[in-house]
């Protein structure tokens, strides 16, 4: 199982890439076809012409990392296409892409939050709460 950071962003090369290339050939389509730099930390997925296999690419510190996978039977879904070279998509899309679960007809559920961010309390709201709580602790 492929384990990411929350903040690993993950980008699909949407046109077919030969599987022939290794690492500094996929790197080259990063910086050429997807106009990304490879060493930003982000996970890049390339596919082959049949969809049966899909490459990984990614970079962690120092070096890279290269994960290959080749399906017995079936394809891997075709991602909605937008015109583009390269897709943006989830690390929860990622992986139902590799368990073989059409992303397109997933959906969350309503009210569900993508990201959350919580604002940090002032150092005069931390204080007003430290009084609060004393005085009513008398």
């Amino acid at each position: 199982m492929l384990s990411l950071p929350a903040r690993t962003r993950v980008y699909v090369c949407t046109s077919a890439v030969d599987f022939r290339k290794q690492h500094d050939g996929l790197v080259a389509v990063v910086r050429g076809e997807l106009e990304c730099d490879p060493l930003d930390g982000s996970l890049f997925a390339f596919f082959n012409r049949r969809r049966d296999r899909i490459k990984l690419l990614l970079w962690d510190a120092n070096g890279f990392w290269l994960f290959y996978k080749r399906l017995e039977r079936g394809t891997f879904e075709r991602l909605r296409d937008v015109g583009s070279t390269r897709l943006q998509i989830t690390r929860g899309e990622l992986s139902m892409l590799l368990d073989g679960i059409d992303v397109g007809k997933s959906k969350k559920r309503k009210h569900f939050a993508e990201e959350v961010h919580i604002a940090r309390a002032t150092r005069r709201d931390s204080d007003v709460d430290q009084n609060e709580n004393h005085r009513l602790a008398r």
